[in-house]
């Protein structure tokens, strides 16, 4: 499946950026133009149900990832997945082959009870529902006017049978090995990578940094602190 992609810049490192659930490629409208300027070209993708993405309302993890390789090729110089991206880019890694690997706030493991179809559609219904730049704005007075937008312009375009069918198709699994260069980026607290998990990580061989006070979304309010924590990996 082809997916749409969103790019910045036009250097001959390409780096990949994987969105979060409820997300899409415009998320990385400030991370994208940093890499730019550092001489990437930046490829930022809309993951199957997402964006102008294709639904795919029968999706599992693997149609994610083959989707991701088919649209951007092998090889990147940069990878970075964020939460559901992450977890895409860990899937994809063996085709993908990136240089090297970045991780933000991924959900690194499901300790939650399976919930049926119905819970899940009701669960992503509500979600999508408090992402309006109104909500937004209670919600996140951190985040800048135009996260807000981007955040509920993508909320309007998520695919909510696209998300059920990977949630039900997908267990809970764990990171790939650092067998290359991998990064892991938690905010701090973090509710997907605990510090626990975080002495796990760098015992397996990841480097993990954390950004203290940040929300899943580090970049969003932490634009700055997000940018230092990827410094010698980009």
């Amino acid at each position: 499946m082809q997916l749409r992609t969103v790019e910045w810049g036009e250097g001959r490192r390409v780096a990949v950026l994987l969105h979060g659930m409820l997300g899409a490629a415009e998320q990385f409208w400030r991370v994208g133009a940093a890499l730019a300027e550092r001489g990437y070209r930046a490829v930022a993708v809309d993951l199957p149900g997402h964006g102008g993405s294709p639904a795919a309302p029968d999706a599992d993890l693997g149609l994610f990832a083959a989707s991701v390789v088919e649209t951007v090729g092998c090889e990147p110089e940069l990878a970075i997945g964020h939460s559901l991206g992450g977890v895409v880019l860990a899937e994809a890694l063996p085709v993908l082959r990136p240089a090297r690997a970045v991780y933000v706030d991924i959900p690194l493991a499901d300790d939650e009870a399976r919930r049926t179809a119905d819970e899940l559609t009701s669960g992503f219904l509500t979600a999508r529902a408090g992402r309006t730049v109104e909500a937004l704005r209670i919600s996140k007075p951190a985040w800048s006017e135009k996260d807000r937008e981007v955040e509920a312009s993508a909320a309007e375009r998520f695919d909510v049978a696209t998300a059920v069918a990977l949630e039900l198709a997908h267990r809970a699994s764990q990171p790939p090995t650092a067998e290359i260069p991998s990064l892991v980026v938690r905010a701090e607290p973090s509710r997907y990578v605990s510090k626990a998990r975080a002495v796990e990580l760098a015992a397996l061989g990841f480097e993990v940094r954390s950004v203290p006070g940040a929300g899943h979304s580090i970049w969003y309010g932490h634009f700055s602190e997000f940018m230092a924590a990827l410094e010698g990996w980009i």
